[in-house]
């Protein structure tokens, strides 16, 4: 029987070989079956009535050991591992009626983190991981909404058919809604140089603000609306979606009147010197049932009785008999943050981008990852200078800080969601790195790629860390 590994790459190579030569004049990147059909006078690509993409990605990832003078329940383990990911998707979307379209997602994910996905806190070196999935494929409906959309006038805008798009037409002043499964980050927090992960970088850093705790189940996902109006060069969107019974779970509350994630953006497309660019700017609010961690050492302080060891309800299975616990202190509670978001194209397929986010840093991290500042910024762009423009390279750095009071809970031993040395030196959590994506024929693209990463969990005291991937990516 072939591996897992072999069975996935075997599917990109069949893939691959399913491809013909590319349209004249149609995606610069890959052959897709709507172009197919479009070729033979069956399907309008100007004003689809149902289009169907999919996806296959193989990430394999590995680090040699690091120092590491001690390690907690929830630290990296400092010896040589072994990580992948593999996941397949179907994109399907469909006309429904005069400005209504429905979209429907299924995907399969396969997976095997660095050390059970803990130990790293805001530069999670695989995008792709979920917290509690496994080796044994799992398919699952990642989307299903509605999006019904409403033209005030302007100018005329084409989008041309894609994964989460009909080809339609558009006005430029519009208001658009939106209501059901989605990921937050399918409308919010867009960047053209860096949130592409499948093309473009590996690390979580890179593909929204670290510090952007945004509502979702474990694998990214909830139910929600969002309301977007665009008035030609101004974006303006509000959005709530359901949060997780429980940090970083599968099960989500509905309860959606008492526990919510709000956030609105604020965006305007810009052109400077004939190269166009966005600035964006983007505030979330958070009403979850989640724990303080100035309350959880308090009430270990008020009763000794109220160890990580001797929690009632839901933890992160802390064995500790001295250590405070958020178990302790969950409640309904409100976690807010600010972020920026800059993208400007510099020269002919390349550009800069950057993201900068301040979240409170009082509460724990409940759906994403456990920076509570987070700062991000690099170049990315295609290989036109050297005469290969369906290539993609990159070089991004990625940073995280963790609040005192953040600090001084995991200094007493806690753990929260990803992380927990048992005791720390607290320092700023970085990543630095650089890919390049290498177009093969027809649709698959292999990527290889490297990460350097210090002070891992915002800790001085580990690290540094080496993380070598590559990767297999194939679209039709």
């Amino acid at each position: 029987m072939r591996s897992r590994p072999a069975l996935f790459l075997l599917l990109i190579a069949t893939a691959a070989r399913a491809g013909v030569s590319e349209p004249e004049g149609r995606s610069p990147d890959a052959f897709d079956f709507m172009n197919l059909l479009a070729d033979h006078g069956l399907h309008p690509l100007d004003d689809e009535r149902w289009n169907a993409y999919g996806q296959l990605t193989w990430i394999s990832s590995f680090k040699p050991s690091f120092n590491s003078p001690y390690r907690g329940q929830d630290s990296l383990s400092p010896n040589f591992e072994h990580s992948f990911t593999g996941t397949a998707t179907i994109y399907l979307g469909a006309k429904l009626w005069h400005g209504a379209e429905l979209y429907w997602v299924p995907e399969l994910v396969t997976e095997r983190p660095l050390t059970h996905l803990v130990g790293l806190g805001g530069v999670i070196q695989n995008f792709e991981l979920q917290k509690g999935g496994g080796a044994t494929p799992t398919v699952y409906s990642s989307r299903l909404y509605l999006k019904q959309t409403f033209n005030f006038g302007g100018e005329i805008q084409a989008k041309d058919s894609d994964p989460l798009q009909l080809a339609t037409d558009y006005q430029s002043r519009k208001l658009t809604l939106i209501a059901g499964n989605f990921s937050v980050l399918d409308f919010f927090d867009k960047n053209n140089f860096s949130g592409d992960l499948r093309r473009q970088f590996f690390n979580m850093a890179f593909l929204t603000y670290a510090a952007y705790d945004f509502a979702a189940d474990a694998r990214g996902y909830a139910w929600g609306a969002v309301a977007q109006l665009d008035w030609d060069s101004w974006t303006v969107k509000i959005g709530r979606a359901t949060p997780p019974v429980h940090p970083n779970q599968l099960p989500l509350d509905f309860h959606f009147w008492e526990h919510y994630g709000d956030q609105l953006e604020v965006e305007h497309t810009h052109t400077i010197f004939n190269r166009s660019g966005a600035v964006r700017v983007l505030g979330f609010r958070n009403q979850e049932q989640m724990g303080r961690f100035a309350d959880a050492i308090t009430a270990l302080q008020n009763d000794p009785t109220k160890t990580a060891a001797n929690c009632p309800g839901f933890s992160y299975g802390n064995p500790s008999t001295t250590a405070p616990d958020l178990c302790w202190a969950r409640k309904t509670n409100i976690k807010v943050g600010v972020g920026i978001n800059l993208e400007q194209e510099i020269l002919d397929d390349v550009g800069f981008f950057a993201r900068a986010m301040y979240a409170d840093g009082n509460s724990e991290v409940y759906s994403f990852t456990s920076s509570d500042r987070s700062l991000s910024f690099g170049l990315m762009g295609r290989g036109t200078l050297w005469g290969r423009r369906k290539d993609f390279a990159g070089v991004g750095f990625g940073i995280g800080w963790i609040s005192a009071v953040h600090a001084q809970y995991l200094n007493l031993g806690g753990v929260d969601g990803f992380i927990g040395d048992g005791k720390i030196h607290r320092a700023p959590e970085s990543v630095f790195e650089v890919f390049y994506s290498y177009k093969l024929p027809k649709v698959v693209w292999l990527t290889a790629d490297y990460q350097f990463i210090s002070n891992p969990a915002y800790n001085s005291d580990r690290g540094p860390v080496h993380v070598f991937g590559v990767r297999a990516h194939a679209e039709f």
